[in-house]
């Protein structure tokens, strides 16, 4: 009888923590075997198809052996946790391995190195994926091949998907030498197929995500775009995003993009070289971070540099039909396209507190390029329609330098209707010109509509910085030399003013634009500077307050 009860005790406590906690299972790709449970080290599955057999349960985990690669993909498809007992996916090591040591996946030949299909309270951390070429056999254009896909094909409401300390490299579909013909990159985000880095795709009407997280992750040396969401439906279909703490590098496309997304947080991201050329397999063109279709997004304290490419290839910019996006607290630097662009049919949009180095170099019709580089462009282009907006534009407190040999080049289209540009520090040491905005449709000279206008405050190294060209014209202009602690430098602390001579206390307050009564989502008064020095009495010029 004794010997019975420790039985069942035994049998109860196995039962009660698999369905109150959830089983583990592990995946060994070296000394596993498929046959056995999976639910011990020694017990290990070898592949991870293995885990496409299995029920996976709230609170299951799925631990792959960390340091050795699995050559295969991980695809998880209508597997929902819940909110207190998440399924987690990452590595495990048997006490020999180096701690944290990450679990790898070269999903070569594969079109996911993970994929996430129709899932919510799903975990993924400490992952190595690549996925380099072996895709050749596959003929339909524009195939995606991605390190992490989350999609959704099914009607439903999807939460909490979680992307945590991945490291996604190499990925491209192509074998290494394949040559993109030259026409490829003028297309409107590549018409081939491509490698990605991490994306979220919903273009079922009724379906929807929530809560979503990629943290830590480091996304480097892809085909296309490093970290990218779509939401191709009639209401914003992917909400409540936060992407932080991210370094994306040498991607073919954009660093970051978002379509479709709202409530929406990007914070504190490293994205260094978009639009990279330096792979024949990437497309070569692409800004570090943009937004198309999307409302209220918050853009603050990333870093976004070097972009390159023919076209586009902004530190960051807001594309056509968006609402409420702010730019603030960014280092933009020698970024190929520019700083400020937003394009048509936006409303209430800001870039404030920023600072822009070298912005806008490109000079159209030099080594391919189609479009000029700009430090600040207002476009009213928003597709094939006619050209509407930007509406309601808020650009203030920000610190553009642009070095001696740098043409700095200026569009603002006369579709856009209320502009308040004010407190700004332009510090252009060379030549200054007005250029048409040629977003593939131009738009044409004639005089200006521009309604609404604030734009006063502002200071400028010389008169030229702001051409007699451009159809508004500051009310106020401050013209004086800022003495920057170190011009051209690349930390934010090298543009404080040196001397507070025609800078303390010069800003205006920052009210509405007439006729506009939102505003900002998030409030037109700052707290804080760049470097998050509080603002007392007037603001100061620029975006460093002067202590």
């Amino acid at each position: 009888m004794q010997k019975f009860n420790r039985l069942f005790i035994t049998i109860f406590l196995f039962v009660f923590s698999t369905v109150c906690f959830g089983a583990t299972y592990y995946v060994n790709p070296i000394t596993g075997n498929d046959i056995n449970s999976g639910l011990s080290h020694s017990q290990a599955f070898r592949n991870l198809e293995k885990i496409t057999s299995l029920t996976i349960n709230p609170g299951d985990s799925i631990l792959l052996f960390s340091g050795a690669v699995f050559y295969e993909s991980l695809e998880l498809k209508n597997i929902k946790g819940t909110a207190k007992n998440p399924i987690v996916v990452g590595p495990y090591n048997s006490g020999m391995e180096q701690e944290g040591e990450k679990a790898i996946i070269d999903a070569k030949g594969k079109l996911n190195g993970i994929l996430l299909e129709n899932c919510s309270f799903i975990e993924l951390q400490n992952i190595k994926i690549s996925a380099n070429g072996g895709g050749s056999q596959i003929t339909r254009k524009k195939q995606l091949r991605c390190g992490v896909l989350v999609k959704i094909s099914q009607v439903g409401s999807y939460k909490h998907i979680y992307l945590k300390d991945l490291h996604i490299e190499d990925v491209f579909f192509e074998e290494k030498g394949f040559v993109r013909g030259s026409n490829e990159v003028k297309t409107a985000n590549g018409s081939q197929n491509y490698g990605w880095g991490i994306r979220f795709i919903n273009t079922k009407e009724g379906a929807s995500i929530n809560d979503i997280k990629i943290e830590d992750c480091v996304v480097k040396n892809v085909a296309h775009t490093g970290i990218k969401f779509t939401g191709k439906t009639k209401k914003y279909s992917l909400r409540n995003i936060i992407v932080k703490n991210n370094k994306v590098l040498e991607t073919g496309g954009p660093g970051i993009q978002m379509s479709g997304v709202e409530h929406v947080l990007v914070c504190n991201n490293y994205v260094n070289y978009s639009g990279s050329s330096n792979d024949s397999r990437k497309w070569g063109r692409g800004s570090g971070f943009w937004t198309w279709g999307s409302n209220n997004v918050l853009i603050e304290k990333n870093h976004f540099l070097n972009a390159k490419g023919p076209g586009d290839s902004a530190g960051a910019h807001i594309d056509y039909n968006c609402k409420n996006i702010v730019l603030q607290y960014n280092f933009s630097a020698n970024n190929a396209g520019g700083f400020c662009e937003i394009l048509g049919n936006n409303y209430n949009c800001a870039y404030r507190y920023n600072i822009s180095i070298n912005d806008g170099y490109r000079v159209k019709g030099e080594n391919g390029a189609f479009q000029e580089g700009k430090i600040f462009w207002l476009s009213g282009y928003n597709g094939k329609r006619k050209r509407k907006g930007p509406f309601n534009t808020y650009f203030y407190n920000n610190t553009i330098y642009v070095k001696k040999g740098i043409q700095a080049k200026i569009a603002i289209d006369k579709a856009a209707s209320g502009i308040l540009i004010a407190n700004n520090i332009f510090c252009i040491e060379g030549e200054t010109s007005s250029v048409l905005g040629d977003q593939y449709n131009p738009e044409k000279e004639g005089i200006s509509e521009i309604k609404n206008v604030v734009f006063r405050n502002n200071m400028y190294l010389k008169k030229s910085n702001w051409p007699k060209g451009i159809p508004i014209q500051d009310e106020h202009a401050i013209y004086s030399k800022p003495n920057f602690a170190k011009a051209g430098g690349d930390q934010l602390k090298d543009y404080l003013p040196t001397k507070p001579e025609g800078i303390k206390n010069m800003g205006i307050q920052i009210n509405k634009i007439p006729e506009d009564t939102i505003g900002l989502l998030i409030g037109l008064d700052v707290k804080y500077d760049i470097l998050g020095n509080k603002i007392i009495g007037a603001p100061d010029l620029g975006a460093i307050e002067i202590k």
